[in-house]
């Protein structure tokens, strides 16, 4: 009896060769992905409709009649823009606009170097590193109201920190979030700029508050940077006589460039829209030294009744936070191209 013998392989004439490529989850062989336009559709959809859709209609409203939220009035207000020209000329507004930019420059300044000096001090310990780092990024799982209540009695004007002040000597504390002291002014009020550019006392607690509740996250990220450089660099930077500073300047830093950009931006966006602690330690503050645009697009909402200059002012915010994170963003599409 004969025994059949198996089949030979499949080759360059045989059908099995040319035969079609098996069909893929979405499609066949190479096109496999043909249909994942059609599955991000619907969320490319909503994303215009209730993001773009709605800044859009936010802008129509800024420049409408639109006040009380009972008399909806769409119609335009004559002259165009009159809206962010009335904004604009308000002493509040220019007050706000003042401190949210103090606050700003100190907050990204304290959080960022203090992140950075903690995580080279942590990374570099050798006991209880994880202890420390839990300590450091514990605050940044509080809530800014939380924080806020804490900082408003560490710097309120007849307890807290001025007890230590007057007990060293000095007599006359500041009054910290009561203080309507402006420090280096720059100029003199008149019937254009109504303020004066410095910066306000009150607004120095603030910036303290947020700059220890961020700092741990900044040190978070920062510690990751420093995980992925090299010891070798270290070492061979060592081995040519660097000193520590050295080391640190033109091995650490440099690559840690990433890190302290993407840190940049995400602190930005906090600062930029701070509210909360705000209302927790001062609320807007003597003369507005301590208002900032939440605040007001909070109260020109609900206590002003001008919808449309509430929307003015939340579009000028997102307009501040754009002319940072659209160059960032360009930025990140350009290296991920290349």
């Amino acid at each position: 009896m004969s025994v059949a013998s198996p089949p030979a392989p499949p080759t360059a004439d045989t059908p099995a060769a040319t035969q079609k490529p098996r069909r893929g989850l979405l499609g066949r062989g190479g096109s496999r992905f043909a249909a994942a336009p059609w599955v991000l559709l619907p969320s490319v959809v909503l994303i215009f409709i209730f993001v773009y859709g709605f800044i859009a209609f936010s802008g129509w409203i800024s420049v409408s009649l639109w006040g009380r939220p009972t008399r909806r009035d769409l119609s335009l207000r004559q002259p165009f823009g009159a809206t962010y020209g009335e904004m604009f000329a308000e002493q509040r507004f220019q007050a706000d606009l003042r401190n949210v930019i103090v606050f700003t420059v100190g907050f990204l300044l304290l959080a960022l170097l203090g992140g950075l000096v903690l995580a080279l001090l942590v990374h570099h310990v050798t006991v209880a590193k994880g202890l420390f780092r839990s300590v450091f990024l514990l605050p940044y799982a509080l809530s800014f109201i939380v924080t806020g209540v804490a900082f408003r009695w560490i710097f309120n004007p007849d307890q807290g920190i001025n007890v230590i002040l007057r007990a060293i000597g000095i007599e006359n504390p500041p009054g910290w979030t009561t203080d309507p002291t402006i420090l280096a002014g720059l100029n003199t009020p008149n019937d254009t700029l109504k303020i004066v550019l410095g910066v306000p006392v009150a607004m120095i607690p603030i910036i303290i508050a947020a700059s220890w509740q961020l700092m741990g996250f900044s040190m978070a990220m920062y510690l990751s940077g420093l995980a992925g450089i090299p010891e070798e660099q270290l070492e061979a930077a060592s081995v040519d006589g660097a000193t520590t500073y050295q080391r640190l300047r033109h091995v650490v830093i440099p690559q840690l460039w990433p890190v302290t950009v993407t840190c940049f931006v995400i602190l930005l966006h906090v600062s930029l829209k701070i509210f909360d602690m705000v209302v927790a330690m001062s609320g807007s503050g003597p003369a507005f030294v301590t208002d900032v645009p939440g605040i007001y697009v909070f109260d020109m909402m609900t206590k002003g009744a001008r919808y449309d200059k509430g929307t003015a002012a939340a579009l000028v915010l997102l307009a501040m936070a754009c002319l940072v994170v659209v160059p960032y963003l360009a930025r990140s599409y350009r290296s991920e191209r290349r």
